[in-house]
């Protein structure tokens, strides 16, 4: 018995011994944000890597920058990333990437090798966020300094998350989700845009975060909408908005609408929801699309008696009025470009898989012709701290 004891502490000695592939902290360069632009014969790799002596809590160098940006040229983005260490003391860890960021041409060029790199290499975790640079590179969208985060990759991620929650025409994607769009034939992927606010020359300048008035910051803009793994179009603020209320992602937001009488009043979304339903009618498919809203009132510039119930059963009917033409008017301009963001294949995929199999292969068309019907449901809960505004008489 005492024999079995001790072979048992030999054998669970060695399967604990589990420092022989460690990494150092010293040995690392950890990067936060990458990016990913097109040029002649390859790719161009740039990695935002953090600088731990000037992001540790006062033991930083006055003037030292708390991040450095690392850029390859290479014919594969493995090749570029290796290549780094020519210029790099440190091998580049991607294990705490936040954000990724496709350049605009590489986008509309086609990101499956970009998503196979990153996909396949072990050390990538799958919980960044992933943006496409607009009207400039992602080497330029990297080299912002950031005025209230020190790391700006962390506050690209926060920023998205937040803009996502409270601000729908935004979307925070991650990996996962991108990879599930791209190989599913009843929905197409969306990126959500980030662009430069400002001359971009001066975002990677020391003044830009030493003024009240930032010159240069980084701004998230509207969604991009892919077929396949190629970008094909930039949707308006209004169809961005319009594809996270059908696809359920909207956790917060606000909107405002015209009163009668002149002036405009406007709704915070507190809670939202949405169903996508697939239907046959005379042997083809169509989808119904159900919104329901829970609104507060946030601001009132018109002059309305709120303490009426009839006046917020009109303000009710009003907001439904309202959503159904954004969604509607969002899906048409879909229908334009046969790319269908919403997953409407997907919901008739899953409820009639036979039906499917038939008109997979034309889908982009099919899309086209697909019958949809929006029905919203908007219900007023709550006036904010005071009932009319103070000018009612």
């Amino acid at each position: 018995m005492k024999g079995i004891k001790v072979l048992l502490c030999i054998v669970l000695v060695i399967i604990l011994a589990g420092c022989w592939d460690r990494k150092e902290l010293n040995d690392l360069a950890i990067a936060v944000g990458i990016g990913i632009d097109k040029v002649q014969g390859g790719y161009q790799v740039s990695v935002q890597v953090v600088d731990p002596a000037e992001v540790a809590a006062n033991k930083g160098k006055p003037g030292r920058s708390p991040v450095t940006l690392f850029t390859m040229n290479a014919p594969t983005i493995f090749e570029a990333v290796r290549k780094m260490t020519t210029v790099s003391p440190r091998k580049i860890y991607m294990a705490h990437t936040r954000m990724l960021i496709f350049g605009e041409e590489v986008a509309r060029e086609g990101i499956s090798p970009i998503t196979d790199f990153v996909s396949r290499d072990h050390e990538f975790r799958t919980d960044f966020y992933i943006a496409v640079a607009r009207g400039t590179t992602a080497r330029n969208i990297l080299k912002v300094i950031t005025p209230l985060e020190q790391i700006p990759s962390t506050e690209m991620f926060a920023s998205l998350e937040t803009s996502s929650k409270v601000w729908a025409p935004t979307a925070a994607i991650t990996m996962d989700q991108l990879i599930t769009d791209f190989t599913s034939k009843g929905k197409q992927a969306v990126l959500t845009g980030i662009r430069l606010s400002g001359p971009g020359s001066e975002g990677d300048e020391r003044k830009n975060v030493e003024e009240i008035d930032t010159p240069v910051l980084l701004q998230y803009t509207t969604l991009a909408t892919f077929r396949g793994d190629k970008l094909i179009t930039w949707l308006s603020e209004a169809d961005s908005k319009a594809y996270s209320y059908i696809t359920g992602k909207v956790k917060s937001t606000v909107g405002s609408m015209p009163c009668k009488g002149g002036g405009l009043l406007t709704m915070e979304v507190m809670r939202a929801d949405a169903k996508i339903e697939a239907t046959m009618k005379n042997g083809r498919p169509e989808i119904i699309v159900r919104i329901d809203l829970e609104n507060d009132i946030g601001e009132v510039q018109c002059k309305l008696d709120l303490t009426d119930m009839d006046t917020i059963k009109d303000l009710e009917k009003e907001s439904e009025k309202s959503m159904e033409a954004l969604a509607t008017k969002a899906i048409a301009n879909a229908k334009k470009n046969g790319i269908d963001i919403y997953g409407f294949g997907e919901a008739i995929h899953r409820k009639y898989p036979k039906v499917w199999k038939k008109i997979a292969s034309n889908w982009e068309k099919e899309f086209t012709k697909l019958p949809v019907h929006v029905i919203a449901d908007v219900k007023i809960r709550r006036l904010g701290t005071i009932n009319n505004a103070f000018d009612e008489k």
